[in-house]
């Protein structure tokens, strides 16, 4: 056969770091533009598997397969292989999560580029916090609280820092006080003009803040509806935080994707089990507010919640970003694939 011998395109984290991935605005840019596909309908994401074991301690201990197909102008396939141990830090000294994202060509379905995926899982999770809180947040807001230090939550301070100058203050909280004095010390140089605050608890830092997020590994919930003031947007990112009742309380819940977030015995699937809670109960899907099907926020006063359960879309196009990218200014290496 005298055909063409295909290769993969393998970037690292550096690679990715020397395109820009690790500042916020790509990964804005991109899921805006993911977020539209949703709406749209352009895409096919089947609902991602979870692979545990035996030893799997904790709700963090996973394997997770995320395939998606997006379309539209430049269509893309792929899949995310996002690992996880929650003991990787403290037994190991590795990052809890790790991850792979394979593209595939859409015409041919070969697999076109191989690339780290722990610094598109973070930033593209952060990316979706600030894009939502652009519609869904309480103009002039100046207060956020991070519940969680870790390598997550600084991907979101960093995020909504870049995105938003009006900031002035960042409460912070996590079980580890060293976590949050080495998130202090990191943000405070950078952002001398902002205000970082140890909160001597959960409850501390969540009343005074207008956007809230939560970047934990909790496997059961702690933030109830009294914690938060009128007007507060509330960005779930780690899903197991929030209370049964702000779920039923708030003017507004939002997700990423209906049938992503429904399932998997989430707090938000346990409502609806429970008949507590139901998709004509949900305000929107994100994407329906970025291109203005749903409003976001029409008042100052509402309690905004996002449970944004994470879509294999996302990394898909952030991952074609960086790719495209990658091969305009020659960056990364290129693997045979036959050898």
């Amino acid at each position: 056969m005298n055909t063409p011998s295909p290769s993969l395109l393998y970037l690292s984290r550096a690679d990715l770091a020397s395109l820009g991935g690790s500042r916020s605005q790509p990964y804005v840019d991109a899921i805006r533009d993911g977020l539209a596909a949703h709406a749209r309908g352009e895409y096919v994401q089947p609902l991602k598997p979870y692979l545990r074991w035996s030893g799997a301690d904790h709700i963090a201990d996973r394997i997770i397969a995320m395939p998606c197909y997006v379309g539209g102008r430049q269509p893309i396939a792929g899949l995310k292989w996002i690992g996880s141990r929650q003991h990787n830090p403290s037994s190991f000294g590795m990052e809890r999560a790790s991850a792979v994202i394979v593209l595939n060509d859409a015409k041919t379905n070969y697999p076109i580029a191989l690339m780290e995926g722990g610094l598109i899982s973070g930033m593209r999770t952060a990316a979706i916090t600030a894009v939502a809180t652009r519609h869904l947040a309480r103009s002039g807001f100046t207060d956020i609280a991070c519940i969680g230090c870790g390598p997550i939550a600084n991907m979101q301070i960093q995020s909504l820092l870049e995105q938003f100058p009006n900031i002035s203050t960042v409460h912070l909280f996590d079980l580890s006080r060293a976590s949050v004095d080495a998130t202090v010390q990191r943000w405070s140089a950078q952002y001398p003009a902002v205000q970082f605050v140890t909160a001597p608890s959960a409850e501390a830092a969540v009343r005074p803040a207008d956007v809230v997020v939560t970047a934990t590994v909790a496997d059961a919930p702690y933030l109830p509806y009294s914690w938060l003031k009128p007007g507060s947007f509330v960005s779930n990112v780690s899903i197991m935080d929030v209370h049964k009742d702000v779920y039923e309380k708030a003017d507004k819940v939002i997700v990423d994707d209906w049938d992503q977030s429904n399932r998997e015995k989430k707090i938000i699937n346990q409502l609806v089990l429970e008949g507590r809670f139901s998709r004509a109960q949900l305000h929107a899907q994100l994407g329906e507010i970025v291109i203005g099907e749903r409003p976001g926020r029409e008042k100052d006063d509402e309690i905004i919640l996002l449970n944004p359960m994470g879509m294999a879309l996302d990394d898909l196009v952030c991952a074609r970003h960086f790719y495209q990218l990658a091969l305009a200014q020659k960056v990364g290496t290129s693997l045979p694939l036959y050898g």
